[in-house]
């Protein structure tokens, strides 16, 4: 049977394209034969259909068909016989005149593949006229750039989902993503979830990172948040592994592609410190010059070996939220991306000045949540704590001691201190007239603390909070798994 295209005048005269016919024929396939369903399930979803009827006897067939049970006009029958809608175009007679149109199994696809497409034409040119007129209009808190930006936001998201704006799921629909998630964890037999961070105890309290979260690692200057940050964006881009994906897709089945904001450092700067950790060689004899032959030869011969790694680096300085996504849009189009981090919050420009600093920085952490959910990917933002920690006998840090904490707290999934004893116990070394017991002490203390950190979970949203310790070499600004004593015994854990 050949199919016109039909078409429906606008407001406008702009015609949007759609196939009742098509929509007819694909439904009367997949009640006559559910395997077809399966067929076309991973081109097509309930929204891609015009009339709205279609759309929900395509769901809850979909529903019934993964559920194993049958979809077909007697089942549908007693869910939709209340459905205005349906009653307008025959009430279950029009179901059994869906069921009764044969068209061949191979030309499923074909429909499917039709339906899509119009779909994918019909948001464009929605979004065409929502462009259009907001640039026919001189609105003072919406200049040419931020329209430039909101549009290639809302394309991404048409390219990418295949829609510009998903609206209200059901809870059906949600419950079905919730049982694929929650089977996707159980086949792991109770391997990691999320990306490794290339730490096994942080990864035991976080089950890795997790996609759409937002983590926040805080900290005081000289704690070493950014070298955390750098050898957790290393560990992840050096173990990325492309292959297929549970849902048939291709894609990072272990590690990933990292996109990495340096708003501080350059890139050189940063580039180093990771060379350093992966060669061997402390970071100031390369800053210095000061290596011998065979070090220069181990630092040139770490870079040729990683230059491959899928690490992404931007140091533009002082980008607003809005750059920042958009240019996390175009990595993850362009290159793909599976994990973003940001160095750090504090030096993100706000898209326009607010009243004041706490709106501004509620302003950054919502763009970064909304990043890290837009493109499904965790985010990692790096934030510096306010002095008041300073005035403590404990320097423990706690959320009041994030700056603008508000908003942080609020808006993360994660947040995370890096908190070294060492550091403040260094500042506070006796003089040589102290006395042997006081300085005998501190000797003490020292050895004790030496080269070892804390990473302190004060919040994480889906899982337990607590201390985790780890290693901190400060010649290779390179933080790692921390001996504990069972293991240094040799003993399994």
């Amino acid at each position: 049977m050949e199919l016109n295209v039909a078409r429906v005048e606008t407001e406008s005269d702009d015609a949007l394209p759609y196939s009742i016919e098509a929509e007819q024929l694909l439904l009367g396939a997949i009640l006559g034969n559910n395997e077809i369903y399966d067929k076309v399930a991973d081109m097509l979803n309930s929204e891609h259909f015009y009339d709205p009827v279609h759309s929900r006897i395509y769901e809850l067939s979909g529903s019934r068909i993964n559920n194993g049970n049958l979809a077909s006009p007697i089942t549908l029958k007693a869910f939709l016989e209340d459905d205005p809608g349906l009653r307008e175009l025959g009430g279950a007679s029009y179901l059994a005149k869906l069921a009764g149109s044969a068209i061949s199994t191979y030309a499923a696809r074909d429909y499917a593949q039709m339906i899509h497409d119009m779909a994918i034409r019909r948001a464009l040119i929605s979004l065409g006229h929502e462009i259009s007129d907001k640039a026919s209009k001189a609105d003072i808190d919406s200049g040419p750039n931020e329209q430039i930006v909101d549009a290639e936001q809302k394309l991404y998201r048409l390219s990418e989902q295949g829609q510009s704006e998903t609206g209200f799921k059901t809870f059906l629909r949600a419950a079905t993503d919730a049982v694929q998630m929650a089977n996707s964890a159980y086949k792991r037999d109770g391997k990691l979830i999320g990306i490794s961070t290339g730490l096994t105890d942080l990864d035991r309290k976080l089950g890795g990172l997790h996609k759409s979260d937002l983590l926040i690692i805080a900290g005081r200057p000289s704690m070493g948040k950014t070298s955390l940050a750098c050898n957790i964006a290393f560990s992840v881009a050096r173990s990325y592994k492309r292959g297929i994906l549970s849902d048939g897709t291709e894609g990072a089945v272990e590690g990933g592609i990292v996109g990495f904001f340096s708003l501080e450092m350059n890139a050189p700067q940063l580039a180093v410190r990771i060379l350093s950790d992966a060669s061997g060689v402390p970071s100031h004899q390369v800053r210095q010059g000061d290596m011998t032959e065979s070090e220069f030869r181990d630092f040139v011969q770490a870079a040729r070996t990683l230059e491959a790694c899928p690490l992404n680096i931007d140091d533009t300085p002082a980008l607003t939220i809005m750059e920042i996504s958009a240019r996390a849009r175009r990595l993850k189009r362009s290159h793909g991306l599976d994990a973003l981090f940001v160095d750090y919050l504090q030096l993100i420009r706000p898209v326009s000045s607010k009243d004041s600093r706490v709106n501004e920085v509620s302003e950054i952490t919502q763009g970064l949540k909304a990043i890290a959910k837009e493109l499904d990917i965790p985010v990692v933002a790096l934030s510096q704590l306010s002095r008041q920690v300073e005035n403590r006998d404990d320097k423990r840090p706690q959320l009041s001691d994030l700056r603008e904490s508000g908003s942080i707290e609020q808006d993360s999934d994660v947040v995370m201190f890096v908190f070294r004893e060492e550091y403040y116990a260094e500042r506070e070394q006796p003089s040589e007239d102290a006395g042997e017991e006081k300085i005998a002490k501190w000797k003490e203390r020292m050895e004790r603390l030496s080269n070892k950190a804390e990473l302190i979970i004060g919040k994480q949203r889906h899982g337990p909070i607590g201390t985790v310790n780890l290693s901190f070499e400060g010649k290779f600004t390179r933080f790692g798994n921390l001996a504990q004593p069972w293991q240094r015994n040799g003993e399994n854990f």
